[in-house]
């Protein structure tokens, strides 16, 4: 039992064979991620999702994946120049439990962007250095890796907030944003075209140890006070 989590019962698929197991991956209801997202996740909060898939092993729902706009207009005008924003999508959650079987989470995502092959996107995900993510599920699927971005600093509103609830009355705190690992894929028929029209460099994929985080445990964002330089968790 984890302390001061839910405990979280994972069948052994692992334990069993391929005759015994039953694989579908398919588009899902974007309500039927939130348990996932909500729960599970380590940002325990609800990203824009325009796409949405699960994965099910034997009629059970092990893992999701979500696609949604992301929340910066100058990353959507950044990737490929202003003309091609509104294919600008990013790959904002894959959460999946634990005791899958060997290879099964690049075997979800590598079936969900062939299913996007119909459509021009431009899809975009991140691995939170903050989380010790290198980012390989990425690397095993071919995506593209553009660097890292610069660690920041943002408005703070508490609790998690949006920050659309901002008050100047927590103008003398900021919170941190970590550097993240960027790749990008390219689906439909114009990945060709998209490619060269790219405004990042295109770099080899970055290696170390990856961390793995505990299904359910919240990953608490680091804030200081300006004033006093105080710095605490939330």
């Amino acid at each position: 039992m984890m302390s001061g989590l839910m405990e979280w019962k994972c069948i052994k698929w692992r334990d069993l064979t391929m005759s015994e197991l039953k694989t579908e991956i398919k588009a899902i209801e974007s309500k039927d991620t939130y348990d996932f997202i909500l729960k599970k996740h380590y940002a325990q909060r609800k990203p824009s999702i325009s796409f949405s898939y699960g994965l099910f092993l034997n009629d059970k729902l092990e893992g999701v994946l979500t696609i949604g706009k992301p929340a910066s207009n100058s990353l959507c005008e950044g990737v490929c120049g202003t003309e091609h924003k509104n294919k600008v999508y990013e790959l904002n959650r894959l959460i999946v439990n634990d005791n899958l079987p060997k290879n099964y989470l690049s075997i979800f995502v590598s079936k969900v962007l062939r299913m996007l092959k119909s459509k021009d996107l431009i899809i975009v995900s991140y691995a939170d250095e903050a989380m010790n993510h290198i980012g390989y599920i990425y690397q095993a699927t071919n995506f593209i890796y553009t660097g890292k971005t610069k660690e920041r600093t943002d408005k703070y509103v508490p609790n998690g907030k949006h920050s659309r609830h901002y008050t100047e009355d927590y103008s003398h705190i900021r919170k941190f944003r970590s550097s993240k690992h960027r790749y990008i894929y390219f689906t439909g028929k114009s990945k060709k075209y998209l490619l060269e029209k790219l405004k990042y460099d295109i770099l080899p994929y970055p290696k170390g140890d990856n961390g793995k985080y505990i299904l359910g445990e919240k990953l608490k964002t680091k804030c200081i006070n300006i004033e006093t330089g105080e710095v605490f968790y939330e």
